[in-house]
């Protein structure tokens, strides 16, 4: 290990314990049996004494998860399957804390938009039967906050497809929280180029089984937002020809201090291993050079239309003028109507204040990333420090 990356591994600040018990839904309440005993075989059952209850917990939700999923599917399955999405899917792509999270909310205020919720994609396999209820009589089992920032948490709030195809049994490079003390997880998943045809095609068939059912009780457009999507717009193109991207970019050095804060975070609340933090500088560094080295060979399959880039900053200080540039270049239509809600949601968020760490990076940190990170810093008008 580097003496960088020894100063970075520093220990994280643990989330409020009041809010993270063995109790508190994790990613993994929404699997379903087989691909949960699955994960657990292929990291030979290396629980962390302290997580053993949580294991147990997310082992009987995994049970019902299969019996629900029998009977949605007996219920809906063919009638859903038979159907095709209305609309191709907006996908709003860049790297981990780029402020993707933040442009989702933006795009799902237009009332054309539609979008997966945390709880749907906590439960993909059962939420047309379940979410009327969990959603109205469980928000006490979910903390107020996100534990890396301080964004709300709720079952309705857009969320990440992401988590749904790991719930599906999908691999995906985000089973690494499950067991953050074993290597990565899946990183050919990052951007699917290295997989067989078989593993593409089911990859792909595991999402547009997810979005099916997404739009069916609502079929209006579906807005993604998943940040190794920034990695598969070949794929996607496959699937959604006429699909469209709004990319967001960020300060490399606040991009790494969040990501690490992030992954820290999520280690803590969803690792079955009281997590180390052991190369977790490399996983960054190699995560985001893996991400954008995809991105900039597929970018030329996208028509101009089909996408569109912002800065984090300039969206920060200027989110109206930004949101008009995005609708006027993708040809979207009806940003007028959708600005009334735009602004109640600024209004709302006035005084949301972003958690910053690059001050507190080490010399050594912040020459790897220029060195790393070059091709970014140059590409997106960053300047080095």
């Amino acid at each position: 290990m580097s003496v960088a990356e020894q100063k970075v591994d520093a220990p994280a600040k643990k989330p409020r314990q009041r809010e993270y018990n063995w109790l508190t839904p994790r990613f993994w309440h929404g699997m379903r049996l087989g691909p949960w005993l699955r994960l657990l075989r292929e990291h030979r059952f290396s629980i962390s004494p302290s997580r053993i209850p949580m294991s147990l917990a997310i082992t009987y939700f995994a049970a019902h998860n299969s019996l629900l999923h029998r009977l949605q599917e007996a219920l809906y399955g063919q009638i859903i399957d038979a159907r095709d999405l209305d609309h191709p899917p907006l996908f709003v792509i860049g790297h981990w804390r780029s402020g993707t999270t933040m442009l989702h909310e933006l795009m799902v205020l237009d009332e054309r938009h539609n979008s997966p919720t945390t709880y749907e994609c906590f439960t993909p396999s059962h939420f047309l039967l379940t979410a009327k209820y969990v959603t109205r009589w469980c928000n006490w089992a979910l903390p107020s906050k996100r534990p890396m920032d301080n964004m709300a948490v709720g079952w309705d709030k857009p969320q990440e497809d992401e988590f749904a195809l790991c719930n599906l049994g999908i691999p995906s490079p985000y089973l690494t929280m499950a067991f953050p003390n074993h290597p990565p997880a899946h990183p050919e998943y990052l951007d699917l180029k290295s997989l067989t045809p078989a593993e593409r095609d089911q990859w792909k068939a595991a999402l547009l089984w997810f979005l099916r059912r997404v739009s069916f009780n609502d079929p209006r457009r579906i807005v993604l937002k998943s940040p190794p999507h920034t990695a598969r717009i070949s794929t996607l193109l496959e699937m959604f020809p006429d699909a469209q991207f709004v990319h967001i970019v960020r300060d490399p050095y606040e991009v790494y201090s969040s990501t690490d804060r992030l992954w820290r975070s999520f280690y803590d609340v969803q690792g079955l291993h009281v997590a180390r933090y052991q190369g977790l500088q490399e996983h960054i560094l190699d995560s985001l050079e893996r991400m954008y080295h995809a991105f900039e060979q597929d970018r030329h399959l996208l028509k101009p239309s089909q996408l569109f880039e912002v800065r984090y900053e300039d969206l920060v200080q200027e989110p109206v003028g930004q949101i008009r540039s995005l609708y006027e270049h993708l040809e979207l239509g009806g940003f007028e109507a959708m600005l009334p809600r735009l602004q109640s949601y600024l209004d709302g968020t006035r005084n949301y204040q972003t958690r910053t760490k690059k001050e507190g990076l080490p010399d050594e940190v912040r020459k790897t990333i220029a060195n790393r990170w070059g091709r970014f810093f140059e590409r997106y008008g960053y300047g080095v420090e």
